[in-house]
């Protein structure tokens, strides 16, 4: 083995050989994943870490989507499952139920909260000129939660506005 050879093949600081790479485009990324067999999608910015499903540990008297708590490296993550939330499909945990942990910054804090959905799809890329207005009609999912449409081959993707989804609602006494 000769050292000085597999040194000359190192790149320069700066110089980095990017071949093979494909992944690095123009344009927005977005996570998809399914509820109840929809399409739904996330600012892939947002995705703190997507962890299997594991049983959180149950808050009393907790909004009836709010599953509970987790312990992710010393960070209290509260579990919402979306398909409560947004009253769509039954939960029911499988083994392609994941949790999405999404943290989202605002000007004077940071929240993370994880987000129970049937299985993660895809990352999407996107320009900003494809994502279409939400129409104003009711669905499912509150108004205030869509960010916009997305029509991808044959399927729309739901948006989702992950400031939104980060607001949780007080519990009806």
């Amino acid at each position: 083995m000769n050292i000085q050879a597999m040194a000359q093949e190192i790149p320069p600081e700066g110089e980095h050989s990017l071949e093979g790479i494909d992944f690095i485009i123009s344009g927005d990324q977005y996570l998809t994943f399914l509820l109840a067999d929809e399409q739904y999608a996330v600012d892939i910015l947002c995705v703190e870490e997507i962890r299997s499903w594991e049983k959180p540990t149950i808050i009393p008297n907790a909004p009836l989507c709010i599953k509970g708590v987790i312990n992710m490296r010393g960070v209290i993550v509260p579990i919402v499952d979306l398909r409560i939330k947004f009253h769509v499909g039954e939960a029911v945990y499988l083994d392609t139920t994941v949790v999405i942990v999404l943290t989202y910054q605002s000007e004077d804090k940071s929240r993370t909260i994880g987000f129970v959905v049937d299985a993660v799809s895809d990352v999407l890329n996107v320009e900003e000129q494809e994502i279409k207005p939400a129409p104003a009609f009711g669905g499912s999912v509150a108004q205030q939660f869509i960010e916009g449409l997305i029509n991808n081959d044959t399927n729309i993707v739901t948006l989702l506005n992950v400031a939104q989804l980060q607001q949780i609602e007080r519990h009806a006494s």
